[in-house]
């Protein structure tokens, strides 16, 4: 389980990111590096880090649930998640 700090910071960052993206948009397509180098470090898309919804764990992340692998399994063999079950062959 990640820290409550670690989570809340990239919640931060996702909200920075939202904020400024027309406007980072914006000066990427006139060229305007200085006006890029004044907005927040974190309004850049690329300090994002997937981190699962649940626990905040940065390693084992699946897209398309938005949790971790762990959280998966224990979400998935206890029927919470609809339409996943368990392969037997």
């Amino acid at each position: 389980m990640a820290k409550n700090a670690v989570k809340v910071r990239e919640l931060k960052r996702k909200k920075l990111v939202e904020k400024y993206a027309s406007k980072r948009k914006e000066l990427k397509e006139k060229g305007d590096w200085e006006g890029l180098d004044k907005l927040p470090r974190n309004s850049s898309a690329v300090r994002l880090h997937n981190r699962c919804n649940l626990s905040g764990r940065p390693k084992g992340y699946m897209r398309k649930f938005g949790i971790s692998r762990l959280e998966f399994r224990k979400m998935a063999s206890e029927g919470k998640i609809p339409g996943i079950t368990k392969a037997s062959w």
